[in-house]
Formats: C-alpha cells, structure tokens, sequence
C-alpha cells in the first residue's frame, strides 16, 4: 500500500504542472472535456495489461489511470468545486454506505443478491439527491462505451420482467434484424442518394448490434471481451497474412481479394494445426 508521502507527492507533481508560472503548457491548456478521453484510454489500457496477464503493466497502466483521477481533482481545486480529499472521501463513505452486509448489520445471501441490494440502494440515493427520474432506466450514463450501455440497459429491462427467457428468441430476433439490414441495403442500392434510406440503414445496423449485445448477456459472455478476443484474432490473422506474402514475394497489398482469401484461409489453418 502507497505511503500517505507518495500520494502527496503526486499531487504536489500536478500542482506544479499546473502552475500558471512554469508549468508545462500542455497541462495548462486542458480542461475536464479534453482530459475526458485520455480517462477512458487508460481505463481501456488497464483492462488490456489484465486481459495480457502483464502485471507489471497493469502497475504502469493503474498509475497512469490514477494520474487522470489527479488531473481532474486538481483543475476541479482551481476551480474551488472540490480536491482530491473529496474524492476520497466521497468514494469511502460510498462504499461504507453501500456495503452494509460488511460495515453494518445487514445480510446478503450471495453476490447475486448482493447486486440486487447494490442497485437498490443507488435508486435510493438518486431520490435523496432529488432525482425525480423514477424509470427502471434511470442512472445508467450516457458516456459508457454504447456496448457497455446497451448490456446495462437490457440488464435493467429484465429486472421488471422485460426480457426473453432463454436464448433461442434472441437468436431468431438476430436473424430479422439481418433481414431488414438486407431489406435497407437493397433500398439503398435502387436509390443511392436517398438520404432516408441511408439513415433506416444505420438504424437497423444498430438493432443488429444491439441484439447482439443481448445475446451475449444471455450467453452470460463480456460484449467487451467477446470485441477483444475478436479483434486480437483478427490482427494475428492479419499480420500472419502479411508475413506469407512477405515470404512469397509479394505485398499483400498487392495481390487480388482471392488470393488474400488464400492466405488468411492458410494463416487459420496454423492456428489449428
């Protein structure tokens, strides 16, 4: 566990590097909407270093997310909104308050019911605070990665019942759902320039995905981890592709689709074999 020495000494680092007199620029020039997206890249990165088993930078990977936490309470201090204190405290009464099996004398009977209470007790706090919105639906943040926030959305459905039983439902929606990115594709052949037909498209093509979002919660499979898995396999394909073309003679660049085909037929075949 950090000293208490450590953690000051990295915000006394953002202070200077905030400082209007000697700072460095770039620091000086963010905000809490240019930082937001350097926030979700090191979470991203984080979950990559766990997802690869380093965890040596996994330890890399925390600092660098710990150092946004810094950043945004030290511009939200100059601003007079709050410090980094804040946030601790905010964060450790949440969790005192929120886990009253452990800090008080309540019972859970396992993790599921667990989240269930969880989810209870932020409907309860979102009144207190005078949130008047009463949907299921309410609380889930518009900022979430939109695979993130399908699953959420489709989690909270269920809680009221909303929700298909089993999976085979899910797999037949699937399948509509491509028929009508079929139907909208055709439409869009007839007539390239239909402006209507080309957003119906891109409407469909999100009922596709978030179907798929729905069937990888009822398969109890991580949308995000399902993309990553996906996307590694695609660019190990990909750069063995490259490598056998190399090996040939020729840029993959430069040879016809049915000949790349070949290759990533081959670079499927080494995997397996």
């Amino acid at each position: 566990m950090p000293a208490a020495h450590d953690i000051q000494r990295l915000l006394d680092i953002m202070a200077r590097l905030r400082d209007p007199r000697g700072g460095c620029p770039w620091d000086l020039e963010q905000d809490f909407a240019s930082i937001a997206p350097y926030t979700i890249e090191e979470a991203y990165e984080v979950a990559d270093a766990i997802d690869r088993g380093d965890l040596a930078d996994l330890k890399d990977e925390l600092g660098d997310l710990l150092l946004q936490v810094v950043f945004h309470a030290q511009m939200a201090a100059e601003q007079g909104a709050f410090a980094f204190g804040d946030v601790v405290a905010a964060i450790c009464d949440k969790m005192v308050r929120r886990h009253p099996h452990v800090f008080a004398d309540a019972s859970v009977a396992d993790a599921q019911a667990q989240t269930v209470a969880w989810e209870e007790t932020k409907r309860r706090e979102r009144e207190a605070n005078g949130n008047e919105d009463r949907s299921a639906l309410a609380g889930i943040a518009r900022g979430l990665p939109e695979w993130q926030r399908a699953v959420k959305l489709q989690k909270r459905a269920a809680r009221v019942g909303f929700d298909w039983p089993e999976v085979a439902p899910v797999i037949a929606k699937l399948h509509e759902e491509i028929d009508e990115v079929r139907a909208e594709f055709a439409a869009l052949d007839a007539n390239p320039d239909d402006a209507a037909a080309r957003d119906r498209l891109e409407d469909e093509i999100g009922d596709v995905l978030f179907v798929c979002a729905n069937l990888a919660r009822h398969a109890q499979v991580d949308v995000g981890a399902a993309m990553r898995r996906a996307n590694l396999k695609f660019e190990r394909r990909f750069r063995a592709m490259e490598a056998m073309a190399q090996a040939d003679g020729t840029p993959l660049a430069g040879l016809p689709l049915e000949a790349q085909d070949r290759l990533w037929d081959r670079a499927k075949a080494a995997e397996k074999a």
